[in-house]
């Protein structure tokens, strides 16, 4: 089994996702004791989608983000780097459009969509400001970003636990549960290198949006960033 590095080569990071894409939906409700579908949901409500819009959803993997954007009345696409990940995903939700592409280059026209979001991968991308001002081309004058990814709890004792979990914890548990546990190692190490709340503020502000705001759920284990295309 593979696991990728910090430097996130490109192929390296889907080889990676391919070799967990079997058990990887179980696993990551087993991992963050079933608080990711709450995420969804609070990932869905931030965008605000209305009936008609486009939204794509960058970093889809099996589709489940995507299926439940679309629970929205919205059109929604998801798009990814892996097939292993998007064949897993055909196979227990057919009905969900998903689609392999590059984040670096999407191949989507410009002002495509009404909404754009990518949950828990722009943390695995190989230029992170790249892949943002991918999304904002292809999204509307005036149309929606929401970023959910991993932060930093906000409580200085709760972060020590939860740092804790990650690099001692989580690995173990993986071992249990996953098809490629070494990718979890990955994981947590990715976690802990990602900046801050205000840090990934900045870094999307620089990359062609305005109006950037954050809410931190679950203590700031999880950070949803909003923005507005200019």
């Amino acid at each position: 089994m593979s696991r990728a590095q910090l430097d996130k080569q490109p192929h390296e990071v889907a080889a990676m996702f391919d070799g967990v894409a079997s058990k990887y939906d179980l696993t990551n409700t087993v991992l963050s004791f079933g608080q990711d579908r709450g995420w969804r949901r609070a990932t869905r409500s931030a965008l605000g989608l209305r009936p008609g819009d486009r939204v794509l959803d960058l970093g889809a993997g099996t589709g489940v983000s995507t299926e439940e954007l679309a629970r929205s009345g919205a059109y929604a696409v998801g798009l990814d780097l892996s097939l292993g990940m998007l064949l897993a995903g055909r196979r227990v939700r057919p009905d969900v459009p998903l689609l392999a592409g590059d984040a670096l280059r999407l191949p989507f026209a410009d002002a495509t969509f009404d909404a754009v979001t990518i949950s828990f991968a722009l943390r695995n991308m190989v230029d992170t400001g790249a892949a943002l001002r991918e999304l904002a081309r292809v999204t509307r004058p005036g149309g929606r970003l929401v970023v959910c990814e991993f932060s930093h709890p906000t409580n200085r004792a709760f972060r020590t636990a939860y740092l804790s979990y990650l690099m001692r914890s989580l690995p173990a548990v993986a071992r249990a549960v996953s098809s490629n546990p070494d990718a979890y190692v990955y994981l947590a190490e990715s976690i802990r290198a990602w900046p801050d709340q205000a840090g990934l503020s900045a870094r999307i502000m620089e990359s062609g949006w305005e109006k950037v705001a954050w809410r931190n759920l679950t203590g700031g284990v999880v950070a949803l960033h909003r923005a507005v295309r200019a």
